[in-house]
């Protein structure tokens, strides 16, 4: 039953990804003079991802009558934004010094282009699903008088390599020796031109996204990216050796005094995590959010284990236009109903009440702030008039998503979870009344803990974070999802393991309170991911301007608490395993 459900959600993010890539229904075949598709996507500043802008928002010559191209939900919300080019690069034609238009550029737009000049504008199209970038201008600095001269390219030449009938490869050449001086505040004549030269090559067509991977495949990357796993592999072995080494020797050790604690009960009192058996289940406080943080939690680990899937069978290729974002958004409503299911069984075990209310704060928790994160930089890029605001359309697609999918999942997994009738099973009666817990040294309180926790998680997979970040946040592309893949089990691991040591010591000393202990020991993790996007942006990157900063620290804040949610399941989960092994081993009554 469960495979089958596996199957099928990952069956309808596939189908999802397939559409939105092959919307265009073009089987990628010409013959020669045949026009070939050329979509001007957006331009903006190249150290500023998510400050993007529509191609015409700059005076660039334009046709008569642009027409936008139709895009699927994932590309609307990457912030792709397709209008029909001017250029004309029919198939297998060659020509040289094509006038594309003339104009003259009033003081206004002058100063408009002088300022993209400035900020390093991009601009970005796509031909035939081939992506090709270029900047719009330079800035030539005069050393000795000190004085800028911006300069503006008029002239593109375009590299395009084919193979029989279908285009290959397609590059872009900015001429400087053919550029218009846009550095005063006057109008200005301009005649904008391009050339196209065609070139045969032998690359199948198969393989012609693979120039665009080669960067992360490169030998000295993934010498980089092993060096991460081998990194990641020696945590785990010392770990794991630790646990095997001291911990079960530990508890060997406690298992036999324990056992022939019967015979001399009058002579010794009990000490150690045996004494507190009476309170080490006894429930935690808050059990609507405990329950709701476990169903969120358990989503979220759902959502990241079928976006790998979805990776490793090769449906993220490069330039997969939006299939990422779709999958996020259908997997996570599909798997809505495991948030249900998961939060609403665990709160009736730890018998609450109202499991309704319940119900509606795990489908909340994560959706909640994503949602208000979400509404205030949407309105910033509309301030901006950024491609990154969202159309109406869209909003409403979500929401229907949200109200026909999402809910009803989340409300029939919540009903199951009510009819499920399990019971907490615990290997040992509580008390009616709690103990104290006796005073403990400072580095044993939950801060401290959770530095301690968080720390070696964040060790094994800060390499593989940088080459994330430059590929979300820059215009690296990350292709080599194996390894990530690798690096994520590692992380899952790891903390499990120290989560599992830190409860155990904290059992220890007397300390019965470790429900809510494992859950923020093991999310502490995303706090460091957190404090790394701190030191990201301002040692690692050169983005800068109230949008991106919003952007990028209102995003990956949300990314970091996904993270807390789900690696906080994870130390709670293997604590609760092994907490109910250990009292199982011994005679508690």
């Amino acid at each position: 039953m469960a495979r089958a459900g596996v199957g099928v959600v990952l069956a309808v993010v596939v189908l999802a990804c397939a559409l939105g890539a092959r919307a265009d229904g073009s089987d990628h075949k010409y013959k020669e003079g045949d026009h070939v598709p050329l979509y001007a996507n957006k331009v903006g500043p190249f150290h500023n991802p998510s400050e993007t802008y529509r191609y015409y928002d700059l005076p660039f010559c334009a046709p008569d009558h642009p027409k936008d191209k139709r895009e699927a939900l994932g590309e609307v919300l990457n912030g792709d934004r397709l209008v029909d080019a001017p250029y004309e690069l029919n198939f297998k034609e060659d020509k040289t010094s094509q006038i594309l238009c003339q104009k003259t550029l009033t003081k206004e737009e002058v100063a408009k282009l002088r300022d993209a000049v400035a900020k390093d504008y991009y601009f970005q199209m796509y031909y035939d699903d081939l992506p090709l970038w270029g900047f719009l201008g330079k800035m030539d600095k005069d050393r000795e008088q000190g004085d800028a001269k911006y300069l503006l390219f008029k002239h593109i030449h375009f590299d395009i390599m084919y193979n029989d009938n279908r285009v290959i490869e397609i590059n872009v050449q900015t001429d400087p020796n053919v550029a218009v001086d846009i550095t005063e505040d006057k109008e200005v004549p301009i005649e904008f031109s391009y050339s196209v030269t065609w070139k045969k090559t032998d690359i199948p067509f198969e393989k012609r996204m693979e120039k665009y991977s080669k960067s992360s495949s490169m030998p000295q990357h993934l010498e980089i990216h092993w060096f991460s796993i081998i990194n990641s592999c020696v945590t785990v072995l010392l770990l794991t050796g630790f646990l095997a080494t001291i911990l079960m020797r530990v508890l060997k050790n406690d298992f036999i005094k324990y056992s022939h604690e019967d015979d001399s009960l009058e002579d010794q009192e009990e000490t150690g995590w045996k004494y507190i058996h009476g309170d080490v289940f006894r429930f935690p406080k808050q059990k609507s959010l405990f329950a709701a943080i476990i169903g969120s939690g358990t989503q979220l680990l759902a959502l990241a284990i079928f976006i790998f899937l979805l990776a490793l069978v090769g449906v993220f290729y490069p330039y997969n236009r939006g299939a990422l974002f779709t999958a996020l958004v259908v997997i996570y409503a599909l798997t809505s109903g495991i948030a249900g299911y998961t939060g609403t069984s665990f709160y009736l075990q730890l018998e609450g009440k109202n499991w309704v209310r319940n119900l509606i704060f795990t489908g909340c928790l994560f959706c909640g702030p994503l949602f208000l994160t979400f509404c205030f930089l949407n309105t910033v890029a509309i301030a901006y008039s950024a491609t990154a605001a969202l159309p109406f359309g869209t909003i409403v697609v979500i929401i229907l998503i949200w109200a026909l999918v999402t809910s009803p999942l989340l409300v029939l997994g919540g009903i199951a979870g009510k009819n499920s009738n399990t019971e907490f099973q615990a290997p040992c009666r509580t008390t009616k009344y709690p103990r104290e817990i006796p005073q403990l040294p400072w580095y044993r309180s939950t801060i401290p803990q959770m530095a301690m926790a968080g720390f070696l998680p964040f060790s094994a997979i800060y390499i593989e974070l940088y080459y994330i970040f430059a590929s979300i946040w820059g215009h690296k592309i990350y292709t080599i999802y194996s390894i990530l893949f690798i690096v994520f089990i590692i992380l899952i691991i790891v903390t499990a393991f120290v989560t599992v040591a830190l409860t155990y010591f904290q059992l220890a000393v007397e300390d019965h309170d470790w429900w809510w202990r494992s859950v923020l020991c093991g999310g502490s993790t995303g706090i460091f991911i957190f404090f790394y996007c701190i030191y990201y942006y301002h040692a690692r990157s050169d983005m800068s301007g109230f949008m991106q900063t919003s952007f990028f620290f209102g995003y990956m804040t949300c990314v970091c608490y996904g993270f807390f949610l789900m690696l906080g399941t994870v130390g709670f989960r293997a604590s609760l395993f092994f907490v109910r092994h250990i009292y199982r081993s011994i005679k508690c009554e």
